[in-house]
């Protein structure tokens, strides 16, 4: 992982250290800012082979990719950007687009830009994606008809990507080198469910990617609704819009069936609220309860059978090793 920040820099050097890490890291361009006396910002970059996730934070710039920096360097990628704080702005072939947080925005490496962000904000926020073009499994036309192009962010598809990278981005250091092609598959997979549906060919995307994403969703939905008592493979079929027999064929070849991955993730998180010493007041049934597991006794015996020790030993050996 790579972290910068040209506060750790003088004054002086902090803008043009800021282009040179640019250029060497994301990729050629030039730039200009009003604020180049005393620039600030920050890139931390986080390397999962065939894609690279960059969090960055930076003062109101301008940015230029002109033909002969692509002549010199075009590593034929796609970046998409999600703003979290500022509106951006860019110009690239015959297309102007502006973009605020809660959209998206792709565009190309292999053709010149002019972008530039808002004067009136004060410090620019988000995320850029970069990808080989290549491994998106779409016709060359549609990539096209997609760049410069703001995409929603806020719903379906890409509310799943936007949640999903963030996730990613805020426990960088919890990945493992094995982490990294298994995280850019599922991103990659991601981004080529949003451009289809933006493109409303669907029939163009592989069914392993289809499969993919509708798994992620179906996870993500499990997890907000893990509370919920009266969650069940027919609660989460009829909640994602599929029937129960292709979510039951969705978990087919997993670890787990998808009552099973409930009663895990559950149970995960029962454990984890045990052994924390500022939930020491909260009963063991309120816990399992506020987790949608409503039977003490029930929850015991699953407990034990996960983890070899009855839920009140748990807890008890977790908070003695705590105070050690």
């Amino acid at each position: 992982m790579l972290r910068f920040r040209t506060s750790d820099l003088p004054a002086a050097d902090r803008f043009t250290a800021w282009c040179d890490l640019a250029n060497d890291a994301l990729v050629p361009n030039a730039m200009r800012s009003d604020y180049a006396a005393d620039f600030q910002a920050e890139l931390r970059m986080q390397d999962f082979g065939m894609v690279r996730l960059n969090t960055l934070s930076y003062l109101p710039l301008e940015t230029y990719r002109h033909a002969r920096l692509i002549r010199r360097s075009d590593p034929d990628e796609l970046q998409l950007m999600i703003p979290w704080r500022g509106s951006q702005r860019i110009f690239q072939g015959d297309r102007d687009a502006t973009f605020s947080p809660g959209e998206l925005l792709l565009y190309d490496t292999s053709r010149p830009w002019h972008g530039w962000t808002s004067p009136k904000t004060a410090m620019v926020r988000g995320l850029m994606v970069q990808l080989p073009r290549a491994a998106l499994s779409l016709p060359e036309r549609g990539i096209r008809d997609l760049m410069v192009r703001p995409l929603s962010g806020r719903e379906g598809v890409g509310a799943l990507l936007t949640g999903y990278l963030s996730r990613m981005a805020a426990h960088a250091d919890s990945y493992t080198v094995a982490d990294g092609p298994r995280l850019a598959s599922i991103v990659i997979d991601l981004v080529t469910a949003l451009c289809a549906h933006h493109l409303e060919r669907d029939r163009a995307v592989p069914s392993e990617t289809h499969r993919r994403t509708l798994q992620l969703k179906v996870r993500a939905y499990i997890e907000r609704q893990l509370g919920d008592p009266h969650l069940s493979p027919e609660s989460v079929s009829a909640a994602c819009q599929i029937s129960v027999r292709a979510l039951h064929r969705l978990f087919e070849g997993e670890e787990l069936t998808v009552s099973a991955w409930i009663r895990r993730r559950r149970l995960d998180r029962c454990r984890r609220d045990l052994g924390d010493p500022a939930l020491l007041h909260r009963p063991v049934h309120a816990i399992a309860a506020h987790w949608g597991i409503t039977d003490p006794a029930h929850f015991s015996r699953i407990f034990r059978a996960a983890y070899g020790v009855s839920p009140n030993e748990y807890r008890r050996q977790a908070l003695q090793i705590a105070e050690t």
